[in-house]
């Protein structure tokens, strides 16, 4: 682990940088300055890196103010639930949507697709295994991070319900409609016992990962 102030400020300010070009990209400035994208609430994608960004926003803030070199400790909780959230990002994109049928691989290759599903979850964890302070990571921490995930899956409902399941809306660009941003949260094809079972593999899997980390955490303490 790197406890060197200023290793830490190079790094946080280039993901910070990174992360506002991820921002601008998930708008649409990039495709069309006149047409901003007003869907980029809906994907988990976007919200897990806006997530991850205002942590490592306040971690950048937090180590410019400390005049002497340590390990970053800025809010550990979400950090923790970012770097599940993010990693679950990377993982559903590049393995189960990255080569959808249907989908136009050139997408994959955009500014905006690389830094929020590649670039980005890569230095995030990163940064969790560089330059975090051990011995923060709770046992409740992987029970606590899946409120994410589940409140995420409850608006993604709340909006089809106030939409009317209304499939006819699609998010601009694609065949993809609005109120269901990813096949396995889609009722239509999926129908609600298969939306649950997709959704329950996800969380169990959230949990998982996070006590793998909380199990790293441990080694790692105990190493030092």
């Amino acid at each position: 682990m790197i406890k060197n102030r200023t290793t830490q400020l190079i790094f946080q300010t280039i993901y910070c940088t990174l992360g506002l070009v991820g921002c601008v990209a998930s708008l649409g400035i990039f495709d069309n300055i006149n047409m901003i994208r007003w869907d980029f609430y809906v994907h988990f994608t976007n919200i897990s890196n806006f997530l991850c960004l205002g942590v490592m926003l306040a971690a950048l803030i937090q180590t410019a103010k400390k005049k002497e070199d340590g390990y970053v400790k800025t809010a550990p909780v979400l950090k923790f639930i970012g770097v599940l959230g993010i990693l679950l990002t990377f993982l559903v994109f590049n393995i189960m949507l990255a080569g959808a049928e249907g989908r136009d691989p050139q997408l994959n290759w955009r500014i905006g697709s690389l830094c929020f599903h590649v670039v980005l979850p890569i230095m995030y964890i990163g940064d969790w295994f560089l330059f975090y302070e051990r011995k923060q990571c709770k046992w409740y921490y992987p029970l606590l991070s899946i409120a994410f995930p589940l409140a995420y899956a409850i608006f993604i409902f709340v909006q089809a319900a106030i939409m009317k399941f209304d499939t006819s809306i699609l998010i601009p660009g694609t065949e993809t409609p609005l109120i269901y941003p990813y096949f396995f949260v889609n009722l239509e094809t999926q129908g609600v016992g298969g939306v649950a079972k997709w959704i329950l593999i996800l969380l169990v899997a959230f949990v998982a990962v996070g006590y793998m980390f909380f199990g790293l955490d441990k080694i790692s303490r105990k190493k030092k």
